[in-house]
């Protein structure tokens, strides 16, 4: 399986997972500070960004897509390396923790805590944001570059829009339309919940302000996940890399330094 990726620093490895329709850049306010102290591998999952679907198709379910980055880790040598994510890559971080492929996860604003219903209007949201990026691409690119459209169509996923970039707001939404993956991840995430116990140290991370998986959804990630770090990120969306880059990096090198003490961790 080839998957496209941006790799820097040096150190135990990292690898940074997306969420749905987004693309590697996502990480891109934190990487300097997470690659002074990990290898960094930020990956476009298959179907987005511009890794392509998998010749068998798209993984079918949350198992499927353990088991290919499971494969992924194991062909590129990634001997447990720690991971972190948000949304799909929260989730998927979690289920890694959960299937011993990992020494540590930092989970940003999961999915699979929230209701059937939560979960439909969440996609709907997506899908809506999705549809609007299928304007002309010369229209995309000129009216991004007034401030006030950029914010108001990143609106659903940052607390702070206006710190997105003209560049990274093109791109960005560019990605989304192509993004292949979108559609079949959407339909597999149907009755998934996250249901699992994590051997390794684990950080949940929720944004005060995240309109995408709303920030109610972490009390039942604090039952389910009792013995995890649970953190609320204040002021911060759906994506805080690019909301509070600092607090972000800060929390998923805490949890990558927690994991040095536990057994069978040491290498």
């Amino acid at each position: 399986m080839r998957l496209n990726l941006m790799r820097c620093g040096a150190g135990e490895p990292l690898v940074l997972v997306h969420g749905i329709g987004h693309r590697w850049q996502a990480w891109t306010p934190v990487l300097d500070r997470l690659a002074a102290h990990h290898d960094v591998i930020a990956i476009d999952l298959p179907g987005f960004g511009e890794s392509p679907v998998p010749p068998g198709g798209m993984p079918r379910g949350m198992a499927a897509t353990v088991a290919m980055m499971a494969e992924y880790f194991a062909a590129e040598g990634l001997d447990r390396p720690h991971v972190a994510g948000y949304s799909l890559g929260g989730a998927i971080a979690l289920e890694l923790a959960v299937a011993g492929q990992v020494r540590s996860a930092t989970a940003f604003s999961p999915a699979g805590f929230f209701t059937e219903a939560e979960r439909r209007r969440t996609l709907a949201t997506l899908s809506l944001m999705r549809a609007s990026r299928f304007l002309p691409a010369p229209l995309i690119r000129q009216s991004m570059r007034i401030a006030a459209f950029r914010a108001y169509c990143y609106a659903p996923l940052l607390a702070h829009p206006r710190r997105l970039d003209y560049q990274r707001a093109v791109e960005d939404a560019l990605a989304f339309r192509r993004a292949r993956g979108f559609r079949p991840v959407a339909r597999s995430s149907r009755g998934y919940r996250f249901a699992g116990t994590p051997s390794v140290p684990v950080t949940v991370a929720w944004g005060a302000k995240d309109r995408i998986l709303p920030p109610h959804q972490a009390e039942r990630a604090r039952r389910l996940l009792p013995e995890a770090r649970h953190v609320t990120l204040p002021d911060c969306g759906h994506v805080p890399m690019t909301d509070d880059p600092d607090l972000v990096a800060d929390l998923i090198l805490q949890t990558t330094r927690s994991a040095a003490s536990m057994p069978g961790n040491q290498r």
